[in-house]
């Protein structure tokens, strides 16, 4: 299973009958899933079932949706109410108009309420329109699925190379000669000849506990090893696929905080410009992890 996006855009436009519509949906980052709907008055039920279907389908990401529809003039049917306009007219014809005022015209009873009728399309028409519009709907997702997890293999690649740019990283520090017992040790030596230099009488019992202090700040194994088993897990993540974009989050973040540690514990130019590089990229691999799902 390959990981997957949270950003896409789909679209799914049709004719039903009279009726034009057209589906759009876009996909963009979230902590959660948020679907938000934009539908025409009276087909909410269309959208809640769109609802329904993408819960269903993401698990994360803020994806808005929205439905436009647009009916032709052969959508709605007029009709004269001929009963109803006969009563007027023959109603005018006994009512003595005063002198000034002109009879009615056939404009003016028309435009009383009740003359004109305007009836919707039948039942049918309706039904198969709710229909396609589900129907729509399905394969707009099952596209945006696809956007999202296309996106998702393309993010996977890079993702990839930058774990394998940090495990080259984290193999050159551990190459490092500032890393070497040589290099540890004259460290040592010269930091101790300080501290007596500058204490003559310092007692020998602290000496030695500021050496043990300062052999364990200038000892990076602990966090090359755990940055190799963060590196190990991510790729295990990829490897399974997944909405897996929060766990990789927390890796990230303690990524980074070895990171930081190894730059404070590294007392060497070259580690700490090792550790300044892995840095900025774990700066880049968490970027690019908030977009996984």
């Amino acid at each position: 299973m390959s990981i997957a996006s949270m950003t896409g855009f789909a679209r799914e436009a049709g004719v039903t009958g009279p009726y034009q519509w057209a589906w759009e949906l876009k996909s963009v980052n979230g902590r959660g899933l948020d679907v938000r709907l934009r539908t025409p008055p009276g087909y909410e039920a269309v959208g809640e079932d769109a609802r329904s279907q993408a819960q269903k389908a993401f698990a994360r990401g803020q994806c808005q949706f929205s439905l436009t529809v647009a009916r032709g003039p052969g959508t709605l049917k007029v009709r004269v109410n001929e009963e109803i306009l006969a009563g007027l007219v023959e109603a005018l014809a006994r009512v003595r108009l005063p002198d000034g005022v002109a009879p009615a015209s056939l404009d003016g009873l028309l435009a009383i309420r009740g003359v004109v009728e305007v009836e919707e399309v039948d039942e049918g028409v309706s039904a198969a329109l709710a229909e396609d519009l589900r129907a729509a709907a399905q394969r707009a997702i099952a596209a945006l699925k696809e956007a999202r997890q296309a996106e998702g293999r393309a993010l996977a690649a890079v993702l990839e190379d930058q774990l394998l740019a940090m495990a080259r990283l984290v193999d050159a520090a551990e190459r490092a000669p500032g890393r070497q017992p040589e290099a540890v040790r004259a460290r040592l030596a010269t930091h101790l000849s300080e501290l007596i230099g500058a204490s003559p009488s310092l007692d020998p019992d602290r000496l030695h506990q500021e050496a043990v202090l300062l052999a364990a700040r200038a000892d990076i194994r602990e966090e090359l090893d755990r940055l190799r088993a963060h590196i190990a897990g991510a790729r295990e993540l990829l490897a399974t696929g997944g909405a897996i974009g929060r766990r990789l989050d927390f890796l990230a973040q303690e990524l980074g905080r070895e990171a930081n540690t190894l730059c404070a514990k590294a007392n060497d130019v070259a580690l700490s410009r090792i550790g300044l590089d892995l840095k900025a990229l774990v700066d880049q691999f968490r970027e690019q992890v908030q977009n996984v799902e």
